[in-house]
Formats: C-alpha cells, structure tokens, sequence
C-alpha cells in the first residue's frame, strides 16, 4: 500500500510539474531569446541555451529606439488610471453597499451591462469626443479613456468585498465621529484591502496591456505605449524578432513587479482582518 501510495503521489507531482512547465516553456523561451545573439536567433538548428549569452538586445533596444519612453508613458497613464479608478469604484461601491436610494438596482444592472458591449464599438465616439474635447494625442485623454473602461468591473469587483464587511464596523466609525469619508478611509479600507488590491491588479493590468484606444487616440511617437510600441517592431518585410522578444521581457516586468507589491499586502490583509487599524 505504501509503494503504491508513494507511486501515486509520484504521478501527480510528475504530471503537476509538466503542466507547469508547459504553461511556463512560452515565458522562458522568450526570455532566452532576447539573450541570445542575433545570429541565433533565426537559426534553423534547435538549441534551448544559446551558445554565448548577451544582453546586446537590451542595449539597442534602449539605447536605439523608443521603447524606454514607451515604457515611461505607459507607467505614467497606467499608475494614473489606476489610482482615479481605485478611488472612483470604492466611493461607487461603498455607495452601492451601505445606501438605499432611488434607481439603485437599476444603475447596478446598468454598471454589469455595460460590460457585455465590447468597447471596440465604442471606438469611433470616444475618439469623435475626444477630439472635439481636443484629448487626442494626450496622455490625459488615454487616462479618462482607461478609467472609464475598468470603472464599471472595478465597482462590481468591490462591491461583493464590501458587502461580506459587517455594518457594525460602519457604525462604530461613526459613533467615534468619523465622517463618510472617514469611515471609508479608518474602516473600510484595512478590511476591505484584499479586494482593493485585486482591483489594482485588474485595473493596472488592464491600463497597461490596452492596445486599440491607444492606437487610435495617440498618433505622436512620443506618446505612445508600450502595446502600441511594440507591434512598430513588426515590419511589413522584416521583423526583429531578438528586439520583439527583449521588449516582450520589459513589458512584463512592470505588471509583474506590481502583482508581487500588491499580493504581499493582499495576504497581509487577508490575515489582519478586522483587527487591523
């Protein structure tokens, strides 16, 4: 019985760890091509680690385009976008939560079914507003754009956190004299952080991998995102595919590194609870 419990927990973990080393094989094997030489990396012998590991990818790709000024505009509109969103959809859930007013059940059904159009139909308005309102090729105008798009699911998202949040914590903010705002803040915040950041994560996520409304608000080179940066590297005859492949690496990072801030303080939350302060 041993020997075949031993065998069994054998074949999941085997079958475990090739799932997982499928699903990470794509990941790695773009990170290795944007070591390898040039030369290399259209060669028609498979190799999994190139010969000699370079980092003349980066080089050029920092130090020959714009890619670094990409990355700097999409860390500015999506930390933005972020931010106005997080703050927005909070007050909204909030509101939606621990209120009973006129058309609520209404403009609840309105925030999901606003989810159901797929925004490209919506490409030609914003941009015909947008230029009346002289917001094209403004990093101001991809901010709204953004905030508008991941509002309506950031509200949604919340709202569940905010109603499992007992009301007493409310009430005894405001016997202690806390103001709306105040108990939002003092009270809701550290108990509802988990929530909070996972709607970070969603909302950064979506801000930073949006690819049409950037195309089509931002025309100026100087302007664009990283999205939009990156399909200029796929030529009508060529492609670099040793620059594609560095970018790719870069364009993750940013998304990565603000999953791994916000999922310590996720568990830190999911720990503390109520008892935070």
């Amino acid at each position: 019985m041993r020997a075949l419990r031993l065998g069994q927990d054998l074949l999941v973990v085997a079958v475990t760890f090739g799932l997982l080393l499928a699903l990470a094989f794509p990941t790695l094997w773009i990170l290795l091509t944007s070591l390898r030489p040039e030369r290399e990396v259209l060669s028609d012998t498979f190799r999994l680690f190139a010969s000699t590991v370079t980092l003349d990818s980066y080089r050029t790709l920092l130090a020959k385009t714009s890619f670094g000024t990409y990355i700097l505009n999409s860390l500015v509109v999506s930390l933005a976008s972020t931010l106005l969103a997080v703050t927005a959809s909070l007050l909204a859930a909030y509101a939606f939560s621990r209120r009973r007013f006129p058309l609520r059940s209404a403009l609840l059904i309105a925030v999901v079914f606003s989810q159901l159009f797929p925004y490209v139909i919506l490409i030609t308005p914003i941009y015909v507003i947008f230029y009346h309102l002289k917001l094209v090729n403004t990093s101001i105008g991809l901010i709204i754009a953004y905030v508008a798009t991941t509002v309506p699911f950031s509200v949604y998202m919340l709202l569940g956190y905010l109603d499992s949040v007992p009301r007493e914590l409310d009430e005894a903010g405001i016997m202690d004299g806390c103001s709306t705002l105040g108990v939002i803040w003092s009270v809701i915040l550290p108990v509802a952080w988990p929530g909070v950041a996972a709607t970070a994560i969603y909302a950064f996520a979506q801000s930073w991998n949006e690819y049409l409304i950037a195309l089509t608000l931002v025309t100026k080179n100087e302007l664009k995102t990283v999205p939009v940066g990156l399909a200029s590297f796929f030529g009508e005859y060529t492609t670099r595919w040793d620059l594609v492949m560095t970018a790719s690496v870069l364009a993750t990072l940013p998304t990565l590194i603000v999953f791994l801030i916000l999922q310590r303080r996720l568990v830190s939350g999911l720990l503390a609870g109520a008892v935070k302060q």
